[in-house]
């Protein structure tokens, strides 16, 4: 029997009892499928069911496959090894024996010699040369990432589950990740924004509030067909509303032509020369008409009504996110950031960042590029006034705004609303309303505890609690795209190429940074 993931009737919701699914079926084959939808929709939690993690409040779950599953962030243990990871630590202490000559008659006969060259070339596949002792809190986290998918592969699954497998992954990172989806030749189900990775799956299932629908082919063969199809819903409904409006319109001059004509009926009855009888007869025929003429005109009414909510059911209704930042004016010659020698770690004699020197200077936008661990997120610390320089000077010469990977900007204790009012004390509660309500954060979801949000969704507060009332001349951002759903980073990369301010950006996303314009790139 082939390898199938199916889910039947699916219903599920949040710990805090928000709907997800309702009567949800879908089934995975053998194939490349791309999960994407709007941050929220459910795809981890999809992810979760199918693995079993969670349960839903009704419906069913079938697996028949081995099934594999990579989470966003690969949490380690203090003593973890890489070896611990691939279920193969046991199998090398007995290896291990062999070459010190302790090893007894019934290991040597069961022991796996091809081992140390199977995990090598698992680890390989994804760019790793790591040796299988290797601490796993050693490696950066996207490293972790990295090994955590190989030893997934190692153990030849059926089904790969990945949960935004190139998140914090540098540019050789994301390259493998990449190279090992367009090769895998069985079944995975991939939750992605990453339009590059998405381009190697063979299809793509897009969750919305109304369920799942299929689509053939990758990414760009998705969105083409997308828009075709929402350009037809469009058409159909706005054919539908034109006849909404017909009828409403025949109705009314239908009404207007009887109430005329009972008009001219009463002014002959009151001349006289009619007689009595007749008069009755026409008043009753004439209340007839009107009466069927009301009759027809509201089954058009009805059928033109049915018929523009069924064109409106295939289109998710959802406000789109668009960032629109009013103007900084920061002049062109103005320097905003100048760093000297700066030299900065956060253990003595072990150096982070070394020796770095460059300026910023009126509006550019610059890149800050390099492998996992070497530096990024530390400059920005060192910017940002997180840290202090060992050596060399670092100054910030305007008022900025940053968002680091975790937005540890917001309290997750607290709302939406009383984080935007904390970070913005001249803002009223009306101008407070209005900023979150761009973000899409509208009446009750404002009032949403940071801590119950996903990540795309906390980024999007985030983004809303320093842009929202007035951008500030710099913006310093650290993988900015790497939990909102494709929709929200294209509304992003639109308000950052019409804002006209200077801004400082850690991404290793490549189609991101060229559609900011990023003029300049600082390698790490």
């Amino acid at each position: 029997m082939a390898a199938a993931i199916t889910v039947f009737d699916l219903t599920y919701a949040t710990p805090d009892g928000r709907s997800l699914f309702t009567g949800l079926d879908l089934t995975f084959g053998s194939v490349r499928t791309g999960l994407v939808g709007r941050n929220g929709v459910g795809k981890s939690a999809l992810l979760k069911l199918i693995s079993g993690e969670v349960r839903p409040r009704s419906g069913r779950v079938s697996v028949n496959a081995r099934v594999a599953s990579l989470r966003q962030t690969v949490r380690a243990d203090p003593d973890e090894t890489v070896a611990d990871l691939f279920g193969a630590t046991a199998a090398l202490s007995v290896l291990r024996r062999a070459e010190r000559g302790e090893a007894t008659d019934d290991e040597l006969n069961g022991a796996d010699w091809t081992l140390e060259s199977r995990l090598a070339a698992a680890l390989g596949r994804l760019g790793l040369e790591v040796p299988p002792e290797t601490v796993l809190t050693a490696l950066s986290g996207g490293q972790q990432t990295r090994v955590g998918l190989a030893a997934l592969v190692f153990a030849e699954p059926d089904f790969l589950l990945l949960d935004e497998p190139t998140n914090n992954l540098d540019r050789d990172g994301r390259a493998a990740v990449i190279g090992l989806l367009a090769g895998w030749r069985s079944g995975a189900v991939v939750a992605s924004h990453d339009r590059e990775l998405l381009d190697a799956v063979d299809e793509i299932v897009e969750l919305t509030t109304l369920g799942a629908t299929r689509y053939g082919g990758n990414w760009s063969a998705y969105r083409e067909l997308k828009a075709q199809e929402l350009a037809a819903v469009q058409r159909t409904l706005a054919d539908a509303e034109k006849q909404v409006a017909d009828a409403a319109r025949g109705a009314q001059e239908a009404v207007e032509r009887q109430s005329r004509r009972s008009g001219v009926g009463r002014r002959k009855g009151l001349q006289g020369g009619t007689p009595r009888i007749l008069l009755g007869g026409m008043k009753d025929r004439a209340e007839d008409t009107s009466g069927g003429n009301a009759r027809l005109a509201e089954k058009l009414r009805e059928r033109a009504s049915e018929a523009a909510t069924a064109a409106r059911e295939q289109i998710e209704v959802l406000q789109p996110l668009t960032v629109k930042l009013p103007p900084t004016n920061l002049p062109a010659g103005k320097a905003v950031v100048r760093v000297e020698g700066a030299t900065v770690g956060y253990e003595p004699g072990r150096p982070v960042v070394r020796g770095l020197s460059f300026e910023v200077t009126g509006p550019e936008r610059v890149a800050i590029t390099g492998r996992n661990g070497s530096g990024k997120t530390t400059l920005l610390s060192l910017l940002t006034g997180r840290l202090s320089p060992w050596a060399g000077t670092v100054q910030v010469m305007t008022a900025f705004a940053a968002l680091d990977q975790r937005v540890s900007v917001l309290d997750p204790a607290t709302s939406i609303r009383d984080n935007f009012r904390r970070l913005n004390p001249q803002a009223n509660e009306q101008a407070c309303r209005a900023a979150l309500a761009k973000f899409l954060f509208r009446a009750d979801a404002a009032l949403q505890e940071v801590g119950t949000l996903s990540g795309g969704q906390r980024l999007r507060a985030g983004l809303a609690c320093v842009l929202g009332v007035a951008p500030p001349p710099l913006l310093v951002l650290d993988e900015p795209t790497n939990h909102l759903d494709v929709d929200s980073i294209e509304a992003v990369e639109a308000g950052l190429r019409a804002y006209d301010g200077a801004l400082l950006v850690v991404s290793h996303d490549e189609t991101f940074l060229e559609a900011v314009g990023v003029t300049r790139r600082i390698e790490l």
